[in-house]
């Protein structure tokens, strides 16, 4: 997976980097683009989000959570 990985247009190299850190990265973008969405949705229906990675901005604050 450490294996240089290689993105062409044509001839033309755009990027080159190891295949496991591009795999990573869509991957881990692709998620995010749909926990996005997700958050879209469930807001439009007036559903609470949860708090999958701590509290929301809908979440009163609260100094005890701060750390």
């Amino acid at each position: 997976m450490l294996i240089p990985w290689c993105y062409k247009y044509g001839e033309q190299v755009i990027f080159e980097m190891p295949r496991l850190v591009v795999v990573r990265t869509t991957a881990l973008n692709h998620l995010i683009h749909h926990r996005g969405q997700l958050s879209v949705y469930l807001r439009l229906l007036n559903i609470p989000l949860p708090s999958v990675y701590g509290p929301t901005a809908d979440e009163p604050f609260s100094q005890e959570t701060s750390g």
